[in-house]
């Protein structure tokens, strides 16, 4: 990327330009100066990924009541009503937001397509073929670079937050950019940096998402909430060599059926809505029928047969996803997908109110980083998109809470340099690299589908245990040391490889810490998490589980 000089401080900087990131930073008020960061190119992030579509009762025989019973249903009892009700009462205004913006959903006509996706009562998903996302973020990413008042920084990476001394205010975070470490400041912070499904070896979500907002939040003390509950899609494309890409929901939605070797629509014994029942229900069920059936886990598959939707519905509906199986050997006119469950959505996150306030002052969160409690135990299927946009659009109702930075003379601060002879430069990186290659191995294997407490704790133990390692690097050292009034600089060959590196293997390692830990805390089974030890929900169990810091408590009880 070309190189950019960065002002040191801005009124306001969003980390993360997934769909939360870019609708935050365009409904922010345009006399602040924002900055938008992103550790990648603009447009790679999960939301770009997005094949199914966002929910909305836009529909004459849907509502947003309908909707809202919908979602408190397949979070298994620890939705919050309050932000559930907010979410679907706000989304048709939110999509005319889109469209008017010039996202160009699918029509029929003058009326918008809507379909049908996995426990939605209504046909209520809209959807822009089987690429909403890339449509979204392509509108929302032109939008964004005709603002005046917004700064993106391209492959420039959050390191922690900024906080006050004395008071804990958030007041910036260190940047790695072009080789150097900075302190940028800003008023307020807002973190919408995506999920974390990289730290399971088989996920859905594309390589930048190592949970980088959690882990950052966590470390400054910010409150998590409900980190155990992870939701594996159930059809990713499973394939020698290829990467797990997504099978839309929308695909059962639309007629397909799953099918064993055999060709028998096996999901039906574990639930009668059968491959449309929700998320959480199908994957298990096709990881027992697997298991059952005593093959290898790993590579093991079921079959998405999509030959009982219409060829020209698929061609309409599902040009990508014919794309992308064409390029893997599969031709899904003639023959079905193998497939296999992947980790797809993080529901935990970092706690927020309907303002996207977190427990820092001065420090927000929007999208998958946060847990504004609509998703419950169980994310109701093209409820993401929709919470990016719904509670991103709560910023421009915050003007009076964003304070503007003053124009002051920039603190001198004292720069530091740092070097390593080849040798332990090679070294090091032979040991992050090992390091981000077992820690999704591990996670997978221990807090994947299934999950029991004998397993839990012998993965916990080996993650301090890395941690402690990693902890002893000389990188490691150097970069802890650094305090606001020093910036480095870092003299070697592929700094910025080693770097990322090194920042996401340390995000990894606390993500991984903290789902571990929340999954063994949990003592039943609800939603995306499921105990083999523990099978059934339990009613003094419709809690939340808290975190700060190593601190883990159970929230109130929840009503529904």
């Amino acid at each position: 990327m070309p190189q950019i000089d960065i002002p040191s401080q801005f009124d306001i900087l969003v980390v993360g330009a997934g769909a939360a990131g870019l609708y935050t930073a365009l409904c922010l008020p345009d006399s602040m100066r924002v900055g938008l960061i992103t550790k990648e190119t603009i447009s790679l992030s999960a939301s770009d990924w997005a094949q199914g579509g966002i929910a909305a009762a836009v529909a004459k025989e849907d509502s947003p009541s309908l909707h809202v019973e919908d979602t408190l249903r397949a979070g298994a009892g620890l939705c919050d009503k309050e932000a559930v009700m907010f979410l679907a009462e706000n989304a048709p205004n939110c999509i005319a937001s889109l469209v008017s913006l010039g996202v160009a959903f699918d029509r029929h006509g003058s009326d918008l397509a809507l379909t049908l996706e996995a426990a939605h009562s209504r046909n209520r998903v809209l959807h822009a073929a089987d690429t909403t996302g890339r449509e979204v973020i392509t509108t929302l990413t032109a939008q964004v670079l005709g603002r005046q008042n917004i700064q993106v920084i391209q492959q420039a990476l959050a390191l922690s937050l900024w906080l006050e001394d004395d008071t804990k205010i958030c007041k910036g975070i260190s940047l790695f950019y072009q080789g150097e470490v900075t302190w940028v400041k800003a008023a307020s912070v807002v973190l919408a940096t995506g999920g974390g499904g990289q730290v399971f070896a088989q996920t859905t979500n594309p390589g930048v998402s190592t949970g980088d907002g959690v882990a950052i939040a966590w470390r400054a003390g910010a409150i998590l909430r409900d980190l155990e509950f992870v939701q594996f899609h159930p059809t990713a494309l499973t394939k020698p060599g290829a990467d797990r890409f997504l099978i839309s929901e929308a695909v059962r939605g639309e007629g397909a059926h799953l099918v064993d070797d055999s060709g028998r629509r096996f999901a039906f014994d574990y639930h009668l809505d059968g491959e449309l029942a929700p998320r959480d229900i199908v994957s298990r069920a096709i990881f027992s029928h697997l298991q059952s059936a005593a093959t290898d886990l790993a590579t093991a598959h079921v079959w998405l047969d999509m030959r009982p939707i219409p060829p020209e519905k698929i061609r309409y509906r599902f040009p990508n996803i014919v794309k992308v199986c064409q390029r893997w050997g599969v031709d899904v006119f003639n023959e079905p997908i193998p497939v296999a469950p992947a980790a797809h959505y993080w529901m935990g996150g970092i706690v927020t109110d309907l303002m996207n306030r977190t427990n820092i002052p001065n420090l927000y969160a929007v999208g998958e980083t946060a847990s504004t409690g609509v998703h419950g135990a169980n994310r109701l299927a093209s409820n993401s998109l929709l919470e990016c946009i719904v509670f991103g659009a709560q910023m421009a109702h915050l003007k009076d809470e964003f304070a503007k930075m003053d124009d002051e003379e920039v603190e001198k601060t004292e720069a530091k340099s740092f070097a390593l002879c080849d040798d332990d430069w090679n070294t090091q990186q032979i040991q992050l690299d090992e390091l981000r290659e077992k820690v999704p191995r591990l996670v997978w294997q221990s807090a994947g589908i299934c999950r029991v407490q004998s397993t839990l704790s012998d993965a916990i133990a080996t993650i301090e245990s890395w941690q402690e390692d990693f902890a002893g690097l000389a990188l490691s050292q150097f970069l802890f040391s650094l305090h606001p009034k020093q910036t480095a600089r870092l003299h070697q060959r592929d700094i910025e490889r080693l770097l990322r590196l090194w920042a996401e293997t340390r995000n990894l390692l606390d993500v991984a810490y903290l789902i571990l830990k929340s999954a063994a805390f949990r003592t039943e089974s609800r939603g995306g998490h499921y105990r083999l030890d523990y099978p059934q929900s339990i009613s003094n169990w419709q809690v939340h589980t808290l975190v700060e810091n190593h601190n883990w408590w159970k929230s109130d009880f929840i009503s529904q």
